[in-house]
């Protein structure tokens, strides 16, 4: 669920670092936008101040369901040393009023709080400068940005949720970005790849902040949620990020709007070549499909054109500069914009018409699947660490490996399994809603998530003429490397192909971001020092694709 996103374990006192407060000035307003699975579910208004003595972040906001949160009065009082005095929150969570007043002595916090006509209060122990962030306002962040400045990779600092407790933040890594705006200025960034702790372990956290210590975006990718300000969020504003030899930003026409991309073709490229198209889908990635910090995207882009192929990527449906409705989209609509691009790309003199491929990464194998199945124009299909099992399976499956994480006694992991599955029963039926959570149904009753659990590789793979390469990494805990293995059983079942025309590639030591890793684990992926998706990933890659994309029919 995306509710609670800092439910509180309690770990270790955190020690905050000194803070010089003074430079840079954070004082400001900003408004960021709220997206959900690339929908925007809302907006909100942050600004911070210099009363007197103290530095006051004050807002407003309002975030539509699951989170179902309308913020009419958010006051954070800190002293100029960033040490926390008073905070007061007043909203309507899922209509409900809800009322928070926290004070702070110098290492506790007591809150007095009224939800749904219910009174109580508590009083809690915390850490000196401790950053307060109330659950699922998320213009509280902005604290953090300002504080993240004085810290280096390694350094931890105290995160108090009122009213539930205090939990920690982790610096794992700090990197420059640069973001294009529409009105052609550039922002330099620093992006934060941070681990929150919270009862299940350690979630990974992104966020980019400014050079005045102000919060550009936010990203918690376990929950596909993404607060983004406002001059970024603008269509035609776009990040800088891997430069690739011969990058240039394109829009390909789809069903009613446009899809924002960019076309890679190495100088090296002359004449008809062959084309690979990078498939995008649902979610908070760009064309770029940056996950923890990783443009996975732009660079498998740089090592196919380098291979000699003309690479396009793309931004998905109402993300970066694309056009379209996430919120209202299945597969198969997802699955049009990919035909889109191919025949986009057809009608280019630089492309050998006949030789075109897709490449799918993870869920986005279900669309690049669907869209060589509807397509004999698309010669060949390559998957990336992509499920080879039924969407219901998938989901159950993610399920039970992130409950295996946990110290829960197996019967209460059994309940949580059971009503997973009585909510993916309801989705796909339309039944059964009455014994469900509203926010729960609000959050799982989407065309989306509905395609998805209906999807089965099988029904695709068995009808599709194309060959297939799956390319997993042995290490993946996302997707198991025994999909793999199913995907490969599938095409070898197939009656109008021989064997040899599905193949799969289990790669030692690689994990589900394509990256060299020790475990494999999500809270891994943070500490890793290489951020260069593995040779051992590209090379079968490029070189299956030279041979099925040998030479036109």
């Amino acid at each position: 669920m995306v509710a609670c996103l800092l439910a509180v374990t309690m770990p270790a006192r955190a020690q905050a670092p000194e803070v010089t407060p003074a430079a840079p000035d954070p004082t400001g307003a900003s408004t960021f936008v709220v997206l959900l699975d690339g929908a925007r579910v809302g907006t909100e208004s942050v600004s911070i101040s210099r009363v007197g003595n103290e530095w006051l972040v004050s807002g407003t906001g309002l975030v539509l369901a699951p989170l179902d949160l309308s913020t009419m009065k958010f006051e954070m009082r800190y002293g100029l040393d960033w040490q926390p005095q008073r905070m007061v929150l007043e909203a309507a969570l899922r209509g409900q009023p809800l009322a928070i007043n926290t004070t702070f002595g110098l290492t506790t916090a007591t809150n007095v709080m009224t939800q749904g006509g219910q009174r109580g209060n508590n009083a809690q122990q915390v850490s000196p400068r401790t950053v307060v962030i109330p659950n699922n306002f998320f213009g509280a962040y902005e604290s953090l940005a300002v504080r993240l400045g004085s810290l280096s990779v390694g350094d931890r600092l105290p995160v108090y949720v009122p009213p539930s407790g205090e939990t920690s933040v982790t610096v794992m890594q700090v990197a420059p970005r640069r973001v294009s705006l529409a009105d052609e200025r550039t922002l330099e960034l620093r992006e934060y790849l941070l681990t929150v702790m919270n009862s299940s372990g350690a979630i990974p956290v992104e966020m980019w902040v400014d050079n005045r210590g102000r919060m550009a975006r936010l990203v918690m990718p376990t929950a596909s949620l993404v607060v983004i300000r406002e001059d970024l969020a603008n269509v035609l504003a776009r990040e800088e990020r891997l430069a690739v030899d011969g990058d240039d930003d394109v829009f390909i026409g789809a069903t009613g709007f446009s899809l924002g991309g960019t076309l890679t073709k190495a100088p090296s490229i002359t004449g008809r070549a062959p084309a690979v198209i990078l498939v995008s889908g649902p979610g908070p990635q760009d064309r770029d499909h940056v996950s923890y910090g990783v443009p996975l995207y732009a660079q498998l882009a740089r090592a196919l054109s380098r291979a000699g192929f003309l690479v396009v990527r793309y931004d998905g449906r109402g993300i970066g500069r694309s056009g379209g409705r996430a919120e209202s989209s299945r597969i198969d609509e997802y699955t049009s914009d990919v035909l889109s691009v191919v025949e986009w790309l057809r009608r280019r003199d630089d492309v050998d018409r006949d030789r075109i491929a897709v490449v799918g990464y993870g869920d986005t194998g279900a669309i690049a699947l669907s869209a060589a199945r509807r397509s004999n124009r698309i010669r060949a299909v390559a998957l990336l660490n992509s499920p080879g099992k039924p969407g219901r399976d998938v989901t159950l499956e993610r399920q039970a490996l992130a409950l295996a994480d946990t110290s829960l006694p197996e019967s209460e992991r059994q309940n949580r399994l059971d009503l997973q599955a009585r909510v993916l029963d309801a989705v796909v039926s339309g039944r059964g809603w009455e014994t469900i959570a509203d926010d729960v149904r609000a959050q799982a009753d989407t065309p989306w998530f509905r395609s998805w659990l209906q999807f089965d590789p099988n029904e695709m793979i068995r009808r599709m003429n194309q060959p297939i390469l799956a390319v997993h990494g042995a290490l993946d805990t996302e997707v198991p490397p025994a999909h793999a293995s199913q995907i490969e059983s599938l095409g070898h079942a197939r009656r109008n192909r021989p064997a040899s025309d599905t193949q799969a590639v289990v790669v030692a030591d690689v994990n589900h971001l394509m990256l060299h890793a020790t475990t494999g684990r999500v809270d891994e992926y943070a500490t890793i020092e290489s951020r260069t998706i593995a040779d051992a990933v590209t090379t079968p890659l490029t070189d299956w694709l030279k041979t099925v994309l040998a030479s036109s029919r």
